[in-house]
């Protein structure tokens, strides 16, 4: 890579790096301020509460890295040109293809890095931020809900526990499940204590006893039992229980699903989706990389204007990220919008590409041959 080019790399990776951080940052701090009930509410340290809203960094960089990459080359090309560097270079003789490998390195290294993210890094971080509440809505059992009083875990969930025993053990423990239509379940126990099972949370009860009353009925069923343990998880993952969601499993799981599984089999469009999208969301850093360079890569003058150019590309970068989530929620419907899911990206950068090389459309954006008018002899 020649020195004029290694400038221009360091041009961009600089705009790049700075704008990924600052957009970054800027959607976290948004993100963060939602989950600030893990300080007031359930009574977290701060350590949890970073660690927690850390975890979703990982899928905010996978979304803004093409938009960061596209802010970038627009940003790098408008200095080139208006410290006329992009018209030296192109005087002396650099085709569009020199000054567009630089820039091809950067959307290449980009398109590694939102991959490396999308197949493993954002699974890796959704799995560990279930651990991670799971083991929050446990605490939040045992140590913040406080003696006495009636509290609502879940929507028609209650608990309620007497007094605080040592060891962490709550006594006089009372649970009361409305969530499901049909049916009311009561949980009464003498005691209880939370407990990891097979690496799950649960709350076990001693010397209780179980009441199901169907709704409508007068006589509830009831058993007695000496210990019961309950799925703390349940109150965490909604309605799924301890099934994993499709963001949730890696990618390897996702290419060998069991479509036995009853929540496999009842949501298997989005797994199908979530799967074609790990694979299609690095095309979305060459597409928006070569969108900027096509709009902005020809040299022009200080008297053309580049505001409409950028609109342009603004616009189709707008159009083809909507026109993404669009295929990507028909792919959860049907199996034959997959071509839509990598057409979309595919789409913006053969546009691309077509504007940069291609004829006709692709003259239009070169310097026009200026020509000065002829001047009449003036008269002896």
């Amino acid at each position: 890579m020649k020195l004029i080019q290694r400038y221009i790399l360091r041009v961009a990776a600089a705009a790049f790096l700075a704008a990924l951080a600052a957009l970054t940052g800027v959607i976290w701090l948004t993100q963060a301020l939602r989950e600030f009930d893990l300080l007031t509410t359930k009574g977290q340290s701060l350590l949890v509460f970073l660690t927690a809203t850390g975890l979703s960094i990982p899928s905010l960089t996978m979304i803004i890295a093409p938009i960061a990459l596209f802010i970038a080359v627009l940003y790098a090309l408008n200095k080139l040109n208006g410290d006329s560097e992009l018209v030296v270079m192109s005087a002396s003789g650099m085709s569009p293809t020199q000054i567009l490998k630089p820039f091809a390195a950067l959307m290449a290294t980009a398109a590694l890095f939102v991959g490396a993210l999308s197949i493993w890094g954002v699974p890796k971080s959704f799995l560990s931020l279930r651990g991670l509440l799971m083991e929050v809505r446990a605490d939040f059992l045992t140590r913040v809900v406080r003696e006495g009083q009636f509290n609502v875990l879940d929507k028609g969930f209650v608990f309620h526990y007497r007094e605080r025993g040592p060891g962490g053990v709550i006594l006089g423990v009372f649970m009361q499940d409305q969530r499901e239509a049909d049916k009311v379940t009561s949980y009464v126990a003498e005691r209880g204590i939370t407990a990891e099972i097979d690496g799950q949370p649960y709350l076990v009860l001693d010397k209780g006893s179980v009441h199901r009353q169907s709704r409508g009925s007068r006589d509830p069923a009831i058993v007695v039992f000496e210990r019961y343990a309950i799925d703390l998880a349940q109150f965490s993952a909604g309605q799924s229980g301890l099934a994993f969601r499709p963001r949730e499993r890696s990618t390897w799981e996702l290419m060998h699903l069991d479509r036995k599984e009853a929540y496999v089999a009842a949501n298997y469009g989005r797994f199908r989706a979530e799967l074609h999208d790990r694979f299609a969301n690095p095309l979305y850093a060459l597409c928006f990389g070569m969108v900027a360079f096509a709009a902005l890569g020809q040299p022009r003058t200080t008297r053309q204007g580049r505001g409409v150019a950028m609109a342009g590309a603004i616009a189709a970068v707008v159009a083809l990220r909507v026109a993404g989530f669009g295929a990507s929620a028909l792919l959860a419907r049907s199996a034959s919008a997959v071509v839509f899911v990598y057409g979309v990206p595919l789409l913006g950068l053969i546009a691309s590409l077509y504007l940069i090389y291609g004829p006709p459309i692709g003259r239009f954006i070169r310097l026009p041959n200026l020509r000065l008018p002829r001047l009449p002899l003036m008269a002896r």
